[in-house]
């Protein structure tokens, strides 16, 4: 097993005129190239506190995170910006694409601030966006685009540099059950087909069967350590097959809701199917 993300001790504690709010205690966390973590608690039990300070975004009231060999937390503010750069990739819950930006142009920006040459920046672009089932929406922009799709080319966009590392704080908090479902079934492919480690924050029990490890959270301390339900999970929808249940109108993010009578899980989409 090849670590590549590492955090010991890491506490957090942030002062207010109420009193500190310890958001992080002594978390230790590990994640495999390859394997998939969701972070799991309800609002306000530190999951988002936990993934900035793995992903160099925060640092550690004290504790250490290490990026491959790398001691991130020991880094300065050039250097650290250099690794986030080079090994960790981004999805945020808001999608955080630019409007006037096609979808190819949203994944390219980290390419051109990294500096990377034009044919290669056009290849790893054209790559990730066929990774993601984007192919076809190249020069399509944000607002042409469904909530599923805007999150797809965000994550696109994060895997475009090939990161050895996945942050994903709240990736489908904007999107109904289905698209969610979707949206963590590509993610987890991503996982094990790249190899990449991901850490995934989520407070939906319906995505939690997609992990391969569940870290459960609540009030800043871990509470438990499971293995995720992910053997047990119907098979993994590929991301051509979701781009055909997805609306062809485009919609605001945020925007897209569920049929009421459509199945929320896929075991409800197979008895379905099995009725007619």
């Amino acid at each position: 097993m090849t670590l590549a993300l590492r955090g010991e001790k890491l506490s957090r504690t942030f002062s207010s005129a109420a009193g500190d709010v310890h958001a992080c205690v002594d978390i230790d966390i590990e994640v495999a190239a390859g394997e998939l973590v969701v972070v799991r608690g309800a609002s306000g039990a530190g999951k988002t506190t936990l993934l900035n300070l793995l992903g160099g975004l925060d640092t550690p009231t004290s504790g250490s995170v290490w990026i491959g060999d790398v001691e991130a937390t020991a880094l300065d503010e050039d250097a650290l910006a250099a690794l986030r750069r080079e090994r960790l990739g981004f999805v945020f819950q808001s999608f955080g694409l630019i409007p006037i930006l096609s979808a190819a142009e949203n994944v390219e920006l980290p390419l051109r601030i990294a500096k990377t040459p034009p044919a290669e920046r056009d290849a790893r672009v054209a790559e990730a966006l066929k990774l993601v089932g984007l192919a076809d929406h190249a020069a399509q922009r944000p607002t042409e685009l469904s909530g599923g799709q805007q999150q797809r080319v965000g994550i696109a966009r994060a895997i475009a540099a090939r990161p050895h590392v996945l942050i994903a704080d709240e990736p489908t908090g904007q999107l109904d059950s289905r698209t969610a479902a979707t949206v963590m079934d590509l993610i987890g492919d991503l996982v094990h087909s790249q190899g990449l480690a991901a850490v995934v924050s989520t407070h939906d029990p319906l995505l939690v069967q997609r992990a391969d490890r569940v870290i459960e959270l609540h009030d800043g301390r871990v509470t438990s350590v499971t293995g995720g339900s992910r053997d047990a999970a119907a098979p993994v929808v590929t991301a051509p097959e979701a781009e055909a249940s997805e609306p062809d109108a485009p919609v605001t993010a945020g925007a897209e809701s569920a049929d009421p009578h459509a199945p929320r899980t896929r075991a409800e989409a197979r008895e379905q199917r099995e009725g007619h």
